[in-house]
């Protein structure tokens, strides 16, 4: 725990932070009967919304709004980064796992994110974050391509022309991004190629309203159309990454181990989905390394034994309605429960097997239902403690990712549904711009910092070489069983943006459609709560609903929580969820609906 505190220290005293909240903005219900998208965005909405209009696929349509996210909200994703990407297909009724993670360089030593080397034992300069160090090889690219060769069906060229005009052509500054150029305006000047492009020439942040040009990034956009992911890979946009990642900075910097055999050898994978049922419905999510799929199973598992249907929110207008108190209890309970299991056992199953050798001891119903007697209705568990398997003697990381993240939903005309986050880590990840025009991620420092724990037990998400570090992003898929046991059809699709924080939010969405009966933007604009494994309980304080007058003293929600021994904190939420859920009448008359997150610059869109 002290060595995540202190890379965290060191990133705030380097200028990274996690993105800035920027306040609450009710938005409205998006109905629709043929196809849907729901981005972070507006231009990736509507360019989502061109694509299946003109008869592309899902995935299509993920490829060309993605593409734009990181043109528009670089801050959040890009191409320097990775991703994790959900799909199914309604014809042949299967999900598949698509995981874009970073890889740690083939170099990489353990002690990479506390010490310089075992010389000199003082951290990278000027920290773990900006270093470097913290670059891992990004897979965001080869996950596009290779699921496009999946499941697309316009030609890969096409879906990149939206973004090319929005760098070339530029786009004005939104007010969020301005908002994250500010927050990060320091950190960014040590970059030159980054103050270039986000700095004026006085050093003041680029502002709302002015124009951003990206002509580097329109080239290296124009590059992959025609090469594909290839040319990513090798050649001058790989040699442009491995020299940012080398760059010293004038020598305040530490550089990292990347080497051109990393990008060149590096491969998406195509992974089993983690579906396991939840009332009448199935709920799939990510496999490790994201943590996200098994820390929602596990807490689904847990409120399974409650009758959270009892607990609904009142009054459940646009904004979601008041929480029932009881209702927040239980999941941040379940939450806890999770985190707990996360922490310890959770990382690259490819480097550490779970418990078992697979999910099912962590995802075993007694096990869930074991778990499930520690919570106590009237008071919190605080901390809790890990479960206890007999051939896992590991020790835990309490490290949590920072929020420069974004999130997807998106259904085509033939209900194939993709969902897809993606993510640079911190704000702006690493701060290091390549000559090609995108930053690069600062996801290895999603690594515990300290390979062992204070008994000497090994880790085990572990800094090694060529492993992918445990994520909390948490795509994930709602679908009806059929007749035969195998899904049958779409329910739901979720996920969020926000560090940690995303497990939380992707949980608290299905809760509010699958138990509380709220539709798409309901679920989205509710108010936001959640914890990790800690004392602390989050509650969105930039709500509408919530009372911040006195600490929340007066706030019922906040009042009836702290009387469970909550440690209820109010800070503003980053939010970033992008829900969809079809609903069909009792004649089979079905229509999609679209939430967008009410926290960010995201809509919903659809016809």
């Amino acid at each position: 725990m002290e060595a995540a505190q202190a890379i965290d220290r060191g990133a705030t005293a380097a200028g990274f932070a996690p993105e800035r909240a920027s306040g609450y903005a009710p938005k409205p219900l998006r109905r629709a009967s043929r196809f849907i998208a729901v981005t972070a965005n507006p231009h990736a909405s509507r360019v989502a919304c061109r694509v299946l209009r003109d008869g592309g696929s899902a995935v299509d349509a993920a490829v060309a709004a993605q593409l734009v996210l990181g043109v528009v909200e670089p801050q959040s994703s890009g191409l320097g980064g990775g991703g994790f990407l959900l799909h199914w297909d309604a014809r042949r009724r299967r999900v598949d796992a698509w995981d874009g993670r970073e890889t740690a360089p083939a170099a990489s030593r353990a002690d990479d994110l506390r010490w310089i080397d075992a010389e000199r034992r003082v951290p990278p300069q000027p920290s773990a974050r900006d270093s470097g160090r913290s670059v891992g090889v990004p897979g965001l690219v080869h996950l596009l391509d290779a699921a496009h060769r999946a499941h697309g069906r316009r030609a890969w060229p096409t879906l990149f022309e939206p973004a090319i005009a929005l760098a070339a052509d530029g786009f004005a500054i939104s007010p969020r991004l301005a908002r994250s150029i500010a927050a990060s305006r320091d950190a960014l000047a040590r970059d030159a190629l980054a103050r270039a492009a986000f700095l004026q020439p006085d050093g003041s942040p680029r502002p709302a309203g002015q124009r951003l040009v990206q002509p580097a990034l329109a080239h290296t956009l124009r590059t992959l159309a025609e090469g594909g992911a290839p040319v990513f890979y090798r050649g001058p946009v790989a040699d442009a990454i491995v020299d940012a990642v080398a760059d010293t900075r004038a020598g305040t910097s530490t550089p990292g181990r990347m080497t051109p055999a990393d990008l060149a050898g590096y491969r998406s994978v195509r992974r089993d989905a983690l579906c396991r049922p939840y009332r009448r419905w199935q709920v799939c999510g990510m496999p490790p390394p994201s943590s996200g799929g098994l820390a929602v199973a596990q807490a689904l598992g847990v409120l399974g034994t409650f009758d959270l249907a009892a607990l609904a929110p009142a009054a459940p207008a646009d904004d979601g309605g008041a929480p029932d108190p009881q209702g927040v209890h239980l999941v941040t309970e379940a939450l806890r429960l999770a985190f707990a299991d996360r922490n310890r056992y959770v990382a690259d199953t490819d480097f550490v097997s779970l418990p078992g050798g697979d999910a099912s001891a962590l995802l075993d119903p007694d096990y869930l239902r074991r778990r499930a007697t520690l919570v106590d209705p009237r008071r919190s568990l605080g901390t809790a403690a890990p479960g206890e398997f007999a051939d896992a003697s590991r020790g835990s990381d309490t490290a949590l990712p920072l929020g420069g993240t974004t999130h997807l939903s998106i259904v085509d005309r033939d209900g194939n549904v993709a969902v897809l986050t993606s993510s640079i880590e911190a704000a702006f990840g690493s701060g290091r711009m390549t000559r090609a025009g995108f930053l690069l991620n600062n996801q290895l420092t999603d690594f515990a910092a300290e390979p062992l724990d204070e008994r000497g037990r090994p880790v085990a998400n572990r800094l090694q070489p060529g492993k992918r570090p445990r994520s909390s992003m948490s795509p994930t898929l709602v679908l009806e069983p059929g007749a035969d046991g195998r899904p049958a059809g779409f329910a739901m699709a979720t996920g969020s943006a926000g560090g940690a924080a995303i497990i939380g939010d992707a949980l608290r969405s299905l809760v509010a459609v699958l138990d509380w009966g709220l539709d798409a933007q309901q679920a989205a604009s509710l108010v936001s709560f959640g914890a990790f494994n800690g004392p602390a309980t989050f509650v969105g304080g930039e709500h509408p609903r919530i009372d911040l007058r006195d600490g929340g003293a007066a706030d019922a929600l906040v009042a009836a929580l702290r009387a469970r021994g909550h440690d209820v904190r109010l800070n503003a939420q980053i939010g970033g969820l992008a829900v969809v859920v079809r609903r069909c009448d009792a004649w089979r008359r079905c229509r999609l609906e679209g939430g967008a997150d009410p926290r960010r610059e995201g809509m919903a869109l659809g016809e």
